[in-house]
């Protein structure tokens, strides 16, 4: 009996001993998860120009869902359609939350823009760039083509759709003491929003942190893009992953945050290595708008 009533104190705490490993490793992940659920609920995407050279749309999609983004930006139709990209982004469990559409579709083809996005659950449409032909040289032609793209802007949003404009270093150009785009968007009005693309915003002379400020309330991306020093990186258009160039994203982000950005969209134009660019800029992002998220 001494025996037996000895074994029951070693017994209990042995018991005691697996219940406390047991919480631990439940407690550890459920931390993991709430990890893994905050960083997902990030509004973080990549821009598909960036895997462009990179295999073909499957191995594509399976290198955003490989760095830990859930998130695109497509590329037009991305060249398939939207029943085929529909099976691809259920595979590789992804959602589409924008498309750079051209001018030229916008213009002669809106009706087919929108079913296709409206098929794959998109409801924004970006125009990308403007081609050196049908650049402005004036304020009067940049407020003008302001007010086209108002007026398209205002069509989208009757049938549920919205309408962005994304920037490059040449919208940077002064007249009448505003940029070409600062132009656009008076005259386009409060439907048009901004896709700040900051790292040409770099190029183009200006502040990327006091630059953002001006689109307060209308501020749809900033994509997410370094510069390299000048005079590198040439074999990558001068660009460098991001976190790892010129631009100051601690001053930044902070700024985007600000301005009640909707989302930040990993892009680099000349990559060596695409799946290495998304990979370390979703890290970065995940750990800098974590950290400002939780301030």
């Amino acid at each position: 009996m001494d025996t037996l009533n000895n074994q029951q104190p070693s017994r209990a705490c042995a018991l005691l001993a697996v219940g406390a490993v047991t919480l631990t490793t439940l407690n550890m992940a459920d931390e993991a998860q709430a990890q893994h659920a905050s960083a997902a609920a990030l509004p973080i995407a990549v821009q598909m120009y960036t895997l462009r050279d990179f295999g073909d749309l499957e191995e594509q999609l399976s290198v955003v869902n490989r760095a830990g983004v859930s998130s695109i930006e497509t590329v037009g139709t991305q060249q398939v359609t939207a029943d085929a990209l529909n099976v691809l982004l259920e595979k590789h469990a992804l959602e589409v939350i924008s498309s750079h559409v051209a001018l030229e579709d916008l213009r002669h083809r809106l009706d087919e823009t929108m079913a296709f996005n409206q098929s794959v659950g998109n409801d924004t449409l970006t125009m990308p760039y403007l081609d050196e032909s049908a650049r402005p040289n004036d304020a009067e032609g940049w407020q003008a083509l302001g007010e086209e793209l108002g007026s398209i802007a205002a069509t989208l949003e009757a049938e549920g759709f919205r309408l962005a404009y994304h920037n490059h270093d040449f919208e940077m150009e002064m007249y009448d003491g505003k940029t070409a785009l600062e132009h656009l968007f008076d005259a386009a009005g409060s439907d048009l929003l901004a896709e700040l693309d900051l790292a040409w915003v770099a190029r183009g002379g200006l502040d990327p942190v006091e630059y953002v400020s001006r689109f307060d309330g209308q501020l749809f991306a900033i994509h997410a893009k370094d510069n390299a020093p000048e005079g590198t990186a040439q074999d990558q258009g001068g660009f460098a992953t991001l976190g790892e160039g010129e631009l100051d994203w601690d001053a930044i982000l902070p700024a985007a945050e600000a301005s009640d950005v909707e989302w930040y969209i990993i892009e680099h134009d000349m990559p060596h290595d695409a799946e290495a660019v998304i990979t370390r800029g979703n890290s970065f992002l995940e750990e800098k708008l974590s950290a400002l998220r939780e301030e």
